[in-house]
């Protein structure tokens, strides 16, 4: 950093924005004095979000730039930190090679270790790739860690809480929660996420039904979200399509259980929301997120992806219990969320800035 510069300048290059990294982006601005500028990639038409950018962060959306004109905008910009989601934008490579030695340069990955080939391969290949322009790795949990780590990130370089959600308001949202399911908790149940068949929608649809021909109960499935999968036709089960994060509150008001069916999850950010807002959670075991905010039997269960009948057991157990223990795993998951905020998602910016 100049001597003469007084705030240290952090880049961000980043995929798809999301609210929750948005949200951490504008803890970090009002927690430390600093200056942060953001290349992101355009909104996807798939998830069509609208955000509120926090103030005094400078954007730029990245289809502005050819590889040229990022090699430029970032030597303009002359960083004191770089940050880079993953090593899908083969130009944002090229964009930071050469700053490592200089300045902390961070990749953030999300893949869980598996063992496969290809990991294997990128392990082998490191050396001459992620190592020489990377000084650290920023994870979200212990599965990724374990990758990173198998890529040649030393441990003191790791860090992890690469996620967060926006903590602030969704426990804001659990208080207001609280009193009305006190007096009447809400028999639904709600999925929030893309219809696509990694995300096991129907395997979720499949084991509702089967449910409800097997025992006469007045749940609903409450399903948010837009796909390639036709929404299925049923009594109990209402589609709403997409809705904007900041309309999402009357949704969480009026039920109480979030399921997550998904078949592919490296990490899962929407099952940190529902925790911080206080819900008893339903997930398979492909969602990573779940080692830090599920504790099987404390605030939820856990059953092995695409076993419907084992989903079905869930629903039955979930519903079977009074509404004062469903009430007592949702303070659980909200004590959960708190193991990650936007607060430590800022903290952990400052201390690799600081410690190069």
């Amino acid at each position: 950093m100049s001597l003469s510069r007084q705030k240290p300048r952090l880049l961000f290059l980043y995929s798809e924005l999301a609210d929750y990294f948005l949200a951490c982006i504008k803890k970090l601005t009002s927690v430390y004095d600093v200056e942060v500028h953001v290349i992101h990639w355009p909104v996807n038409s798939e998830a069509p979000f609208s955000f509120v950018f926090p103030d005094g962060v400078r954007f730029y959306n990245r289809k502005q730039f050819d590889l040229k004109r990022l090699q430029e905008k970032v030597k303009d910009i002359c960083p004191d930190f770089i940050y880079c989601s993953g090593w899908m934008d083969k130009d944002y490579l090229s964009a930071v090679q050469g700053y490592k030695d200089k300045i902390p340069v961070v990749i953030g990955l999300d893949t869980k270790w598996k063992s496969t080939l290809r990991q294997y391969i990128a392990c082998a290949l490191s050396r001459i790739t992620l190592q020489k322009i990377f000084s650290h790795c920023w994870v979200p949990g212990q599965k990724q860690m374990e990758y990173a780590s198998k890529l040649g990130f030393k441990r003191d370089k790791i860090e992890t809480g690469y996620y967060s959600a926006d903590t602030d308001y969704f426990t804001a949202l659990a208080e207001k929660i609280k009193d009305t399911r006190q007096k009447k908790y809400p028999r639904r149940l709600i999925y929030v996420g893309r219809y696509y068949e990694f995300k096991g929608i129907q395997d979720l649809w499949e084991a509702f039904i089967q449910w409800q021909k097997d025992s006469d109960n007045d749940w609903e499935l409450w399903c948010l979200g837009t796909g390639d999968i036709e929404p299925i036709v049923h009594p109990k089960i209402k589609h709403f399509g997409f809705i904007q994060p900041k309309d999402m509150a009357p949704f969480l008001m009026e039920t109480s259980v979030f399921i997550m069916p998904s078949h592919f999850e490296p990490w899962g950010v929407v099952l940190h929301e529902f925790a911080a807002a206080g819900f008893p959670l339903i997930c398979s075991d492909e969602v990573g997120s779940t080692e830090a905010f599920l504790r099987e039997g404390e605030n939820g269960y856990i059953y092995r992806t695409g076993d419907i009948s084992k989903l079905k057991e869930c629903l039955v157990k979930i519903a079977a219990l009074p509404a004062s223990e469903l009430v007592k795993m949702g303070n659980k998951s909200k004590e959960l969320a708190l193991s990650i905020t936007p607060e430590k998602w800022a903290n952990t910016v400052m201390s690799i800035l600081g410690n190069k």
